[in-house]
């Protein structure tokens, strides 16, 4: 590890620091948008397939650009990434509602997906350096928990607000809402501090800190499993998130009552969140019993087809979540500071890849049958996922590997 010698928590920097994030994550997320634009797509005339195939060109667009950007983040800067992320966003949104057709939705998926990779990997290799630079490198579970916690209640608050502002002003006043939200958003991206020096030119920048990057993890066997954690644990469930509203409806719910019980998904999701802290010293069975119960847990609740099981659907959304906090940690513990943005964007990508299968299985899936079928069938990959955990336990206990 390269990171500079651990020191005495600093209380204003660490405040400084949280303040910033959980601020970023809440108006990232803060998009009335959100549980709206599927049925946008929808009200224009798109079929399933082609709004199956606007979610792959968002993924896409992080395949391309992700490893890229983790680079580009290391060699230069950021928080440079993390506020201008937010502007491409807000263009994207503007076209949305201005121009309603397929190509406007994809050129706005495009921006999205550019955003996103612009921030992944990003975000928590500043959070953590920071963290460690203040002695605190301890709290980076916690911290991210909450700053997750904080973007789910912005979801759940755009929820709320996403009914009386679209009774008031239809999709221009829920579009012009996001669009000022991804501008705060980015303002407040610049308050993040960045207490760390750009890869020198000589050194080859972006492109030797990503050819290092990958070298290293060429070398390290157990960072490759870790790389492969993150994807594994995210990349299916943050996939069907795009979908619960389609699951919502199909249980004879009326339309305008679709945003309150979303707000009960992702309040067990925000529940997840919390829990990363408390969960940061979570050994690899425990991480394999969290995905196991979530899994059963949402293909059960997904399967009953009624709004009293969304419940446990919540239930399942939360452990996912936790999940995937717990695997940045595991992930973050074990790179060195000169490449962290680099690989945790591989670890993106390879969550982007697998989003971009996910989309496409599901179209296919759910195109034959009910959207509940479809949710239950992807409870499976989580319960291969912990299978696996539990089969490679033995080895990383015989290498002394938590």
């Amino acid at each position: 590890m390269t990171l500079s010698p651990a020191r005495v928590p600093t209380t204003a920097g660490v405040r400084r620091l949280t303040a910033a994030l959980y601020g970023y994550a809440f108006l990232d997320d803060f998009v009335l948008l959100y549980p709206v634009y599927a049925l946008l797509f929808s009200d224009t005339g798109l079929s399933l397939w082609q709004i199956s195939s606007l979610f792959a060109v968002w993924s896409l667009t992080g395949v391309l650009l992700e490893v890229p950007s983790g680079a580009w983040a290391d060699a230069v800067s950021r928080r440079l990434l993390l506020w201008l992320g937010p502007l491409l966003t807000a263009v994207g949104f503007a076209l949305w509602v201005l121009t309603p057709s397929y190509w406007a939705f994809a050129l706005g998926f495009f921006l999205w997906g550019a955003r996103g990779a612009l921030g992944s990997g990003a975000l928590e290799a500043l959070v953590y350096e920071e963290l460690a630079r203040l002695g605190a490198a301890g709290r980076y579970a916690r911290v991210m928990g909450r700053a997750r916690a904080a973007g789910l209640v912005a979801v759940m608050a755009a929820m709320g607000l996403a009914g009386p502002v679209f009774a008031w002003g239809g999709y221009p006043a829920v579009g012009a809402a996001s669009v000022l939200a991804c501008l705060a958003s980015s303002l407040t991206a610049t308050r993040f501090p960045e207490d760390r020096k750009a890869v020198r030119s000589e050194d080859g920048g972006w492109a030797a800190t990503l050819r290092d990057g990958l070298a290293e993890a060429r070398r390290d066997r157990p960072l490759r499993g870790a790389l492969l954690l993150v994807p594994a644990v995210g990349a299916v469930w943050e996939a069907l998130d795009e979908y619960t509203p389609l699951l919502v409806r199909d249980t004879g719910v009326a339309e305008a009552t679709v945003p309150y019980l979303l707000l009960l998904i992702w309040a067990g999701a925000t529940a997840g969140s919390l829990l990363a802290g408390p969960c940061a010293r979570l050994g690899t069975a425990g991480l394999a019993a969290v995905l196991t119960g979530a899994a059963l847990a949402l293909a059960v609740g997904a399967a009953a087809r009624t709004p009293l099981a969304l419940g446990l659907v919540a239930l399942a959304f939360g452990g996912f979540q936790l999940a995937t906090v717990l695997a940045d940690v595991r992930l973050q513990r074990r790179l060195d500071d000169t490449a962290r943005a680099t690989l945790t964007s591989v670890a993106g990508l390879g969550g982007d890849l697998a989003t971009v299968v996910v989309y496409g299985l599901y179209a296919a899936v759910a195109s034959r049958s009910a959207h509940s079928t479809a949710f239950a069938v992807f409870a499976v990959p989580y319960l291969v996922t912990a299978v696996l955990l539990m089969l490679g336990r033995p080895l990383r206990s015989r290498r002394g590997i938590p």
